[in-house]
């Protein structure tokens, strides 16, 4: 049979359980040339999700989706998941406008158990879930799939201690395709695991613990000591010993590209009880030779040409707001030895290389926790070093709390670098950094400035370290405007600047979108609509002197941020209106109170009215009101 004729039909689970075992590593293969294919039109994550197409078999061969819940972490490794479950026919669009999501995403299909953008959240999900299951007399089974980076953050080891406190029936299962703690690979591990699991094997192991728990006076004493040489005997052969200390049995590890392997042991755990924790270890990139040689550059990656791997270079412009971040960072660095760099592994992705590379010893990958990465930093700053946190708007919302405690409450000298702010594209709604505005804003004691262009970042960078407490400085994706850059300075902290004059209206944008409200200015100016432009830099504080005495000049207030609207610059232009006694028509263009949906930045940009049209079509209106009102 025809591989691609199973994943084209309605319930693809069930036929490929029926499928001979024989045609298995067929299918697999047909699984990786529809996902090498697919990606490399539309960009997404490759590697890891090649890595896991036999593990996702051997789960959708042994368990029953969507009646089994199978908890996907990080979500990026789903792609042979939603493949098997009925959504070939719209893989095509994977991460496009309107197409399927490249996380899992429960309002897609009920085979995803849970939305995922965000990493290490899966055990207590599924922990979650099996407790639920429990109170309400389920039966089904819940299988949480972790990948070793994710087992990074504190919040999975937490969940791992709450699950084999409680002893829910809860299968957890370790994709392992970076850590060194496997170093007894091989048949002895493989037979070892099968026979640990089978219901031979479970059903001795619970008789003769119970014959022990009967024999009077030294049944207990007996237990403890066969206890303590079971885990001898896997400590020698597994790595097991840290998850048995959590109360779960450990089984692996697992060739997690032997089928053979993953099937049987994975029916075996599926008739036991209790958590169990299945380390299984896989290869990035899997199957497909670049992929495999380069994982770290088909993480997440652009198009490229599926028959050489070769990666589409896009057209020549500006360097990136990423590559000034690290270019300048290391430039300050040699100026101050107490500039010290922490990102939560994302060393590529912040722009960290070339900083890692010429000042290795003040260079710090905290793994993925960023709670752990802020108030580390706290501890250096406390200490008299200048720590620079490099971490994705969207990722520096899961340490709230430590951003407020530890380092703003205490008035400490650390940075947060916010790339990736703004829409970012095709990850979706996980991944846009457009509520950063609306939770640091309200934070006492945090600068913000909002560069709009290269150099502004560059300025931001040097004023933030020139600064005696907290700063943050947001940049998006994506290639800067191409000007000509100059050496970075420290500038006036809440000074502004007026970009354009005129006479009927400001516009108060911030960051990039300036230079977009520029272009609109001129636009409207055509039309006899002359609007002063005005850049406040700093969202936090705001130059209130500049920005009162032009609404009151001109008597309409127009404000553009890439942010969602609530809690945003415009709320805090309204709030100093307020405050100052103002009124005056105001305009607030930005993100409206949903989770931004998936697309190119462009695509966005126009739906929801951040582009030159659309902020002509906002003023446009208003001004038409405001006439008709006269």
């Amino acid at each position: 049979m025809k591989m691609r004729s199973i994943l084209q039909q309605k319930n693809p689970i069930a036929a490929l359980k029926a499928l001979p075992e024989e045609d298995l590593p067929q299918l697999a293969a047909e699984l990786r040339d529809v996902i090498v294919s697919t990606v490399a039109k539309n960009g997404g994550h490759l590697a890891s999700s090649l890595g896991v197409v036999e593990l996702t078999i051997a789960l959708h061969r042994v368990f029953s989706s969507p009646t089994d819940k199978i908890v996907w972490d990080v979500g990026h490794q789903a792609y042979a998941h939603k493949l098997l479950t009925g959504r070939y026919e719209q893989f095509h669009t994977l991460r496009q406008l309107d197409g399927i999501s490249g996380f899992p995403k429960p309002a897609e299909s009920p085979h995803d158990a849970f939305g995922v953008g965000h990493s290490s959240t899966s055990i207590s999900a599924a922990l979650g879930m099996a407790t639920a299951r429990d109170a309400m007399g389920g039966k089904e089974k819940i299988v949480a799939v972790i990948g070793d980076g994710s087992l990074t953050a504190g919040m999975a080891f937490e969940a791992l201690n709450q699950a084999g406190h409680l002893k829910r029936d809860l299968i957890v299962i370790l994709n392992d395709n970076e850590m060194s703690i496997s170093p007894n690979v091989g048949a002895l591990s493989s037979f070892f695991s099968r026979q640990m699991t089978s219901d031979f094997f479970v059903r001795m192991k619970r008789e003769t613990e119970n014959f022990l728990d009967s024999v009077p006076k030294i049944g207990k004493d007996l237990r403890r000591l066969a206890k303590k040489a079971e885990e001898a005997v896997k400590g020698f052969l597994t790595p097991g010993m840290l998850f048995e200390a959590f109360d779960f049995d450990y089984v692996g590890p697992l060739d997690g590209h032997k089928l053979d392997e993953l099937i049987p042991t994975l029916e075996n755990i599926s008739n036991m009880d209790g958590p169990v924790l299945v380390h299984v270890l896989t290869k990035k990139g899997k199957g497909f030779l670049p992929a495999e040689e380069k994982s770290h550059l088909f993480h997440g990656v652009g198009p490229f040409n599926p028959e050489t791997g070769e990666i589409e270079k896009g057209k020549a412009g500006p360097p990136s707001y990423t590559g000034i971040f690290g270019q300048t960072l290391v430039e300050l660095a040699e100026r101050d030895e107490r500039v010290i760099a922490i990102t939560a592994a994302m060393l590529e992705g912040t722009g960290l290389k070339a900083f890692e590379e010429r000042f290795p010893e003040r260079f710090i990958d905290v793994g993925i926790a960023e709670q752990h990465a802020v108030t580390f930093a706290a501890g250096m700053a406390i200490r008299g070093l200048k720590p620079v946190i490099a971490i994705y708007s969207t990722f520096l919302q899961r340490a709230y709390d430590n951003i407020l405690h530890d380092v703003c409450l205490q008035h400490l000298p650390v940075t947060f670098a916010l790339d990736r702010s703004g829409l970012v594209g095709a990850d979706g709604p996980t991944h846009h950094g457009v509520f950063d505005f609306s939770y640091l804003r309200h934070i006492p004691n945090l600068i913000f400035m909002v560069p709009r262009d290269e150099n502004q970042l560059r300025h931001a960078m040097a004023t933030a370290l020139d600064y005696d407490g907290p700063f943050a400085y947001r940049y998006p994706r994506g290639a800067g405007l191409g000007v000509e850059l100059v050496a970075p300075k420290a500038v006036a902290i809440g000074r502004g600047e007026k970009i354009r004059d005129g006479k009927d209206g400001v516009i108060f944008a911030v960051g990039t979108l300036v230079a977009t409200a520029m272009l609109a200015a001129e636009q409207l100016a055509t039309e006899g609509f002359d609007l002063a432009v005005v850049d406040p830099v700093f969202l936090k504080p705001l130059d209130e002197e500049l920005l009162v005495s032009e609404a009151v000049r001109t008597g309409f207030v127009v404000t553009v941020e890439e942010n969602a609207l609530q809690g945003g610059f415009g709320s805090a232009v309204l709030e100093m209106l307020c405050e100052q006694g103002v009124l005056v028509p105001v305009c607030r263009i930005g993100l409206p109170d949903k989770f931004i949906e998936q697309g190119s930045q462009a695509e966005l940009h126009e739906r929801y009215g951040l582009d030159v049209a659309g902020i002509v079509a906002s003023v446009r209106e208003m001004i038409n009101d405001k006439q008709r009102i006269a």
